[in-house]
């Protein structure tokens, strides 16, 4: 039998990082994948595809109704979905590829299989052939990921009714797509087929967009994505779903008790994600679990209640974000081999790629409200941004909330283009426990969009230069 110092089951964004810095810390490390491919759901039907497809409906929209601004004239503009979903194929493929070689060049052994608890110390890994094999293991991590959630009665056909897994697979555009949920999928995606012709009618039980994110900013997006054409109709609860030959009628009730009927020919079911922990044998072993069906795990060290065993990701308490996952996997590993590992989750950024791009750190007003911590807030807009204009992207807003009394931050939303990578700014002041001061401070190069996330610091104390 085949022994590790570290066994890691599943591959997604914190399993393999986990194995990464495993291997780097000298450890004889092991990594299990029931899929072909290694990267998980996010490399292989989440984040990377869906960007892949949000970058191709971008261009599209852009190409069809705003290069005639910038004086490009563009005629007979065609959408060709087979190529647009080869393309996305290939990413996929690079990438996953790309995670193959850094197992490969960190010496880290790859089993293809399902793997299963046997015991404290031993896995059973079987084969798509159904062979076993068996393997014993000093320390074991289990990042086994999550799934879409589904109902009895809502069952996916990868057709007419269907999950995030066949929304980045379909081969023509649909004419009326019903999306359930008004999450961040149900939102990614509803962009793309949105800007491809779809007509997109989103129904959602929660009063807003995003959750707990700040109300104002929900709002304010929410806003923009209607003037997209996106159709809302918020607290809407779902209750049954019938199938036609050729469509399918969706009945909710609204707030008030009344029964509305939504009929479209294709249904995106985005609901959220469940964790992926059943039949990976931790419960026939005694590992305790959340009420919520979470692995339960010390969070200062990540430690199931069998000390050799750990968890992370999707499969454990917490925000169902690759970069979580990836930040819990390098401190779960540095602990294993005796150092300290560091997840600060305050500081983890929330992220959704539609166009404007929508992105946070922190609480919201709704929240700082509700702790009874006393706050001042800052704002400032694209539109003053020479940058934003140059590039014709003068939609949106950035908002800043700091400690009252101290002047630390406490939250940082930003809405407008290029969100995704404005916010790690965000994140690094979090991290280091800045305050609005500190980022007002900093010089920030000129022309960037950058500029604004400044401009909203230094308004926090009523000095902004430019809005």
């Amino acid at each position: 039998m085949e022994e590790f110092d570290l066994t890691v089951i599943g591959a997604g964004p914190g399993g393999y990082v986990a194995a990464i810095r495993a291997a780097q810390l000298g450890m004889k490390t092991a990594i299990i994948e029931k899929r072909k491919t290694l990267g998980g759901t996010c490399l292989n039907v989440g984040c990377i595809p869906s960007k892949a497809l949000l970058d191709s409906s971008e261009q599209y929209h852009l190409t069809k109704h705003k290069l005639e601004d910038h004086g490009i004239t563009a005629k007979d503009i065609k959408i060709d979905i087979s190529k647009m979903i080869k393309r996305k194929d290939k990413i996929v493929s690079e990438v996953c590829e790309g995670v193959d070689y850094l197992m490969k060049k960190n010496k880290i052994t790859r089993f293809h299989g399902f793997g299963k608890l046997k015991n404290q110390t031993e896995i059973d890994i079987t084969a798509e052939d159904g062979t076993t094999t068996t393997i014993k293991s000093k320390n074991i991590i289990l990042a086994t990921g999550s799934a879409p959630i589904t109902f009895p009665g809502f069952e996916p056909d990868g057709k007419q009714i269907i999950t995030s897994d066949h929304a980045i697979n379909l081969q023509k555009v649909p004419k009326h797509m019903i999306i359930i949920g008004a999450g961040v999928i149900g939102l990614e995606l509803g962009s793309v087929w949105s800007r491809l012709g779809a007509e997109i009618s989103i129904v959602e039980l929660m009063p807003r967009l995003f959750g707990t994110i700040d109300k104002q900013m929900a709002a304010y997006a929410q806003r923009i994505y209607e003037g997209q054409g996106l159709k809302f109709f918020l607290e809407h609860k779902v209750v049954s779903l019938d199938k036609k030959s050729n469509s399918v009628i969706v009945k909710a009730t609204d707030s008030t008790g009344k029964e509305h009927s939504f009929e479209g020919d294709t249904v995106l079911l985005s609901v959220g994600r469940r964790p992926y922990s059943d039949g990976v044998g931790a419960k026939e072993i005694g590992i305790e679990f959340t009420e919520r069906n979470r692995i339960k795990v010390d969070h200062h060290t990540y430690r199931t209640n069998i000390p050799n065993i750990y968890a992370i990701g999707d499969v454990i308490d917490g925000p169902m974000l690759a970069h979580k996952a990836e930040d819990e996997g390098i401190a779960v590993a540095e602990i294993i081999a005796g150092q300290k590992g560091h997840v600060n989750y305050e500081a983890i950024p929330w992220i959704v790629y539609t166009w404007p791009e929508v992105a946070w750190v922190g609480y919201g007003e709704e929240e700082l409200k509700e702790k009874g911590i006393e706050y001042k807030v800052g704002k400032s807009i694209f539109k003053s941004n020479g940058r934003a204009k140059a590039m014709n992207e003068s939609e949106g807003q950035v908002k800043v909330l700091a400690d009252k009394k101290t002047d630390k931050l406490l939250g940082i939303y930003i809405i407008g283009p290029r969100a995704s990578d404005m916010i790690v700014e965000a994140a690094v002041a979090f991290e280091f426990g800045g305050s609005a001061e500190d980022l007002a401070r900093t010089c920030h190069a000129h022309p960037t969009l950058s500029e604004v996330v400044r401009e909203a610091a230094m308004a926090v104390d009523k000095w902004s230069i430019h809005s």
